[in-house]
């Protein structure tokens, strides 16, 4: 194998750019996360009781 150095840069300039973009993704991840755990947490809470259906129509 006869890589070159110019093509072992060329593929680490790529990582690298890849590796910047995968950053940005962090705290969009993180964010999701957190809403889906708050809002899987208040979904719990909420009683399994229908209030729109009274004893009468029963």
């Amino acid at each position: 194998m006869s890589d070159s150095p110019d093509k072992r840069s060329e593929w680490r300039a790529i990582l690298h750019v890849q590796a910047r973009i995968a950053v940005l993704f962090v705290p969009v991840v993180a964010s999701l996360l957190l809403i889906a755990a708050l809002a899987g947490n208040d979904r719990k809470s909420v009683p399994d009781v229908d209030r729109t259906v009274t004893g009468s129509v029963r």
